[in-house]
């Protein structure tokens, strides 16, 4: 009797641990989403690192199809599944899954099973949504469009538009502000975009874009919308007044040079004249003096004193 009471805690006891680890470990309903382009390779991780004894199964579809598995450190992958082509790559390390050169028929729900004697079994699942790369948008303009309103701003129409698209947003943006969008379902279709824009203005751009990727084509006004012919005039005039006032600002630049240059190269003339010693010949002339005559010492004359 206490054998079978033993035998029946112990059951219980296993079942206990197996409803707890069913609950840590067991399927969940949570779904990693992962989006990628055709031709683009993707990497489905699973966080852990493979123990000797661990065995990792990795499945597609809704028929949970096996594709690739690490078992006893021995690594499988399916050849047979046709539609993989050898794409697919395991790490032995990880249990990692890469499917290179990734197609739109590899779309769908990957689920990952890693079986472990002491954590026992996990799941993790991967909903891989692949998509067609994406064209660059086209813009084209009609220049006869090109009108002025009442307030004599000249303006142009332009539509951007991509073809074959689905689970896209088409978008018109100036710099990083958005002006408009319109977006697609998942049906493949073809998007236009009108835009109204002031002539000569090159700041626009047309973006498609899928949630994780897009591409963009700027504006570039010169080609697909001329100045209109009010603005082309004025445009030219100032042209000419940005012209002359160089050639004026590069004749005034000239005339100082051309001062400085010769102010500086007097003021080297009148210093070399400051500098300059005259020297002259030195002539001695001698002159000839008549001798007078001299009374001599001895010569006394007296005269008579009255008293």
């Amino acid at each position: 009797m206490k054998k079978l009471r033993k035998m029946i805690h112990s059951a219980s006891f296993f079942c206990l641990c197996l409803s707890l680890s069913t609950g840590v470990f067991g399927d969940t309903d949570e779904v990693k989403s992962v989006s990628v382009m055709e031709g683009d390779s993707v990497s489905l991780n699973t966080d852990v690192k493979v123990q000797r004894d661990d065995q990792i199964l990795w499945m597609f579809g809704p028929k949970e199809t096996r594709i690739a598995e690490i078992h006893r450190q021995n690594l499988y992958i399916d050849a047979t599944n046709t539609i993989f082509e050898n794409r697919l790559q395991m790490d032995n390390q990880t249990g990692s899954l890469t499917i290179r050169n990734i197609r739109t028929e590899h779309s769908g729900l990957y689920k990952l099973q890693i079986i472990n004697k002491e954590r026992g079994t996990s799941y993790k699942k991967f909903n891989v949504s692949v998509f067609a790369p994406l064209p660059v948008p086209v813009i084209t303009s009609n220049s006869s469009n090109c009108s002025s309103s009442s307030s004599s701003v000249s303006s142009c129409s332009l539509l951007c538009s991509v073809v074959n698209v689905s689970a896209v947003t088409l978008s018109w943006y100036k710099g990083n502000s958005l002006l408009s969008s319109i977006s697609v379902s998942d049906l493949s279709i073809s998007l236009s975009l009108p835009l109204e824009l002031e002539c000569l203005d090159d700041s626009y751009s047309c973006v498609v874009a899928y949630s994780f990727t897009k591409r963009t084509k700027h504006l570039n006004n010169t080609d697909l919308c001329q100045p209109c012919p009010e603005r082309e005039e004025s445009s030219r005039l100032i042209s000419i007044v940005v012209i002359a006032l160089l050639l004026l600002l590069l004749a005034v630049v000239a005339g100082l040079i051309y001062c400085y240059r010769k102010h500086k190269l007097l003021g080297k003339e009148d210093k070399a004249h400051e500098e300059e010693i005259l020297y002259a010949d030195t002539t001695f002339c001698s002159y000839r003096f008549k001798r007078t005559e001299v009374v001599a010492a001895d010569q006394t004359l007296y005269s008579t004193v009255k008293t």
